[in-house]
């Protein structure tokens, strides 16, 4: 019989699993340190990614690395204190870089994407989302032959090991495909299987929805810890008071960590900065979303506005903006679109992805409460892997078979 789920964590993660635990049956509540969707799930780019199976530790990961760290304007950026506080987290992320680890990382990351995908289909037609859902795929651009041809080995990898191949554009096709670009690149990759949506959006309407299905919602509720009986978590204990519990879904992002004592393991998450600046659309509006390979930018044309977002700041919980993080968002639009920005600025946005160092989700239980299941990590790709989550988190908890293998998520692999 479904009982009481209490779901920490207001973002779009924490949204889908109340959505599939509700459709369940289980009565929710959600609780949320801020505001519901106010987090990284607010301002990112957009995308639902199949096209995204590769994690970030790949073979020459660590050189290409450490070659942008002394570039000024390098969209990577470590500080060298985060990285001595953390080394068993970059010296496990090193490990990872090798092609065995890659290809079997990407395949676990593929279940979730390639599910999530169909879902989201579902899920924005049943409940009619309003929330700028577009099926156009996505388009990589790059300026400079060298590494459009470079791009040809991913491609290949792709199209072999994830049957995931892209339509190839050269410059003179790229330049009638997506006219807002400028004359003069070198060509593109276009990923048909993905879309995008506005998030703030989507946020919107899964609180419409979720409040229809009688989910509960405690905003500026900070999760301290859980009241514990046995081996089973009977609360989840705040700030503002115990709630009591059946089952704990724990989606707290980049937050994760700060409740391992209480959840008696490691989550090893580090929170990786990303920027995002939201404008109207502009004259010359791209008509696919674009990502600018070289520069580590991407840009998403909604139909209500336009967004530059990426970039990738390991500093740890610093709640600062770096200023100088936007300008390479604007400056990448400018080297490659006629109509880079528009005015105003409606918003200068920053949030922190909850990476793991091998690129993986934790979806799993808590080693001393059963009852507890963690669902966080989503490195980069929240938004894409959300509803599958969702899903996978419903079926755990209710003790049927999962529709997906839950295996390459586990707590047991760090």
């Amino acid at each position: 019989m479904p009982g009481r789920v209490v779901v920490v964590g207001g973002g779009v993660v924490g949204a889908c699993s109340a959505y599939y635990l509700a459709r369940a049956g289980f009565a929710v509540t959600v609780l949320d340190r801020g505001a519901f969707g106010a987090g990284c799930s607010h301002a990112n780019c957009g995308y639902i990614c199949p096209s995204h199976v590769l994690p970030l530790a790949v073979p020459g990961a660590i050189t290409s690395t450490l070659k942008t760290l002394f570039q000024r304007n390098s969209p990577l950026k470590v500080r060298p204190g985060v990285v001595l506080a953390n080394l068993g987290w970059f010296l496990g992320f090193a490990r990872r870089c090798n092609r065995r680890d890659m290809l079997a990382t990407g395949r676990a990351i593929q279940a979730l994407l390639n599910s999530s995908r169909s879902l989201f289909d579902a899920l924005i037609r049943n409940e009619k989302l309003e929330c700028e859902y577009e099926t156009k795929g996505l388009l990589f651009v790059f300026a400079t032959p060298k590494h459009f041809e470079h791009y040809a080995h991913t491609d290949e990898l792709l199209a072999r090991e994830f049957a995931l191949p892209a339509k190839r554009f050269d410059s003179s096709e790229l330049a009638a495909l997506e006219p807002a670009l400028k004359h003069g690149q070198a060509g593109g990759y276009l990923y048909q299987s993905d879309a995008h949506l506005r998030p703030d959006r989507l946020m919107s309407e899964l609180r419409r929805v979720l409040t229809g299905l009688g989910v509960e919602f405690r905003e500026n509720c900070e999760v301290t810890g859980f009241v514990k009986h046995g081996s089973a978590a009977t609360a989840v204990r705040t700030k503002a008071g115990d709630v009591a519990a059946d089952h704990v879904v724990v989606a707290t992002g980049a937050w994760t960590p700060r409740l391992n004592t209480e959840l008696g393991c490691r989550v090893p998450i580090q929170p990786g900065k990303g920027y995002s600046l939201t404008m109207p659309r502009p004259a010359v509006c791209p008509a696919y979303p674009l990502i600018f390979e070289e520069h580590r930018v991407a840009v998403t044309p909604f139909a209500s506005g336009y967004r530059l977002g990426s970039t990738m700041e390991f500093a740890g919980y610093d709640a600062t903006m770096n200023r100088s993080r936007l300008s390479i968002l604007t400056d990448a639009a400018k080297h490659y679109l006629r109509d880079p920005l528009a005015e105003p600025v409606q918003e200068e946005w920053w949030g922190w992805r909850p990476m793991t160092f091998d690129g993986l989700p934790v979806i799993d239980r808590s080693p001393v409460m059963g009852n507890v299941l963690i669902a966080a990590g989503h490195n980069m790709l929240g938004l894409s892997m959300a509803t599958a989550t969702g899903k996978l988190v419903a079926e755990m908890l209710g003790g049927g078979q999962t529709h997906i293998d839950p295996t390459p998520y586990g707590l047991g692999r760090f």
